[in-house]
């Protein structure tokens, strides 16, 4: 997913339209760019059709003038839903994947990151609706079904709840990508690579290990050492 806190001021002349071109050669090395709805901070209801409509103008397909990343046209839409309504988020899913397919343009990909408390607060009804083709679940900062001190059995089981119930291409390990990223839930790689990615790797939607964030893993070097083995 793109985040783009810190890296570009929407409101200034040129605003985060730079970034267009960097985003373009992310996507010529077959590396698919999305943008991450909200996050901790929630959101009032939203009204999906108004919502969709503007997200397909001005970043998917569609045509803005006041495209905020240029010209680049991102592979899909995040839904990091932490807070605010828990209402709606099944309906612009299905309106985004709807432009997609209406248009004939590219793929439209969906996606979300749940906490791992099963069902998830905030888009766990939306979660059902199939329309998610990857789930990023967060075994982390929710200690009932988080690594623990060398014990998988909690994350083990909320694991096996999440592929189990929910109808989506693949599912993913979400986890810090060091200690300092996450108040709780970190794994050291060796872990990582000799209990759990073994306890979980045999189910056909795994779709590997998701990392917050890569600041943390550019500090940490989180990613290469699992890399093989995920």
């Amino acid at each position: 997913m793109i985040n783009l806190a810190g890296h570009c001021d929407p409101h200034s002349n040129n605003g985060c339209t730079g970034l267009s071109s960097d985003i373009k050669s992310c996507q010529a090395k077959g590396i698919k760019v999305l943008l991450s709805l909200r996050g901790d901070v929630g959101s009032p209801s939203i009204d999906p059709s108004q919502a969709a409509t503007y997200l397909w103008n001005n970043f998917l397909g569609g045509h803005s003038l006041t495209r905020p990343l240029g010209p680049a046209v991102l592979d899909g839409i995040d839904f990091d839903i932490e807070g605010g309504s828990n209402k709606h988020w099944g309906d612009l899913a299905r309106l985004l994947k709807g432009y997609g397919m209406a248009k004939q343009s590219k793929k439209v990909y969906i996606t979300a990151a749940p906490q791992c408390p099963f069902p998830d607060a905030w888009i766990g009804n939306a979660l059902t609706t199939g329309l998610f083709d990857f789930v990023w679940v967060q075994f982390y900062n929710n200690p009932p079904c988080q690594y623990n001190s060398g014990a998988i059995s909690n994350l083990e089981d909320a694991w096996k709840q999440w592929i189990t119930s929910i109808p989506a291409n693949k599912i993913f390990l979400g986890l810090p990508a060091s200690p300092l990223a996450a108040g709780s839930g970190f794994i050291p790689a060796a872990d990582l690579t000799s209990k759990v990615l073994p306890a979980i790797k045999g189910s056909s939607k795994y779709g590997g290990v998701m990392l917050w964030s890569r600041y943390y893993d550019v500090q940490s070097g989180y990613s290469s050492s699992i890399k093989s083995y995920v």
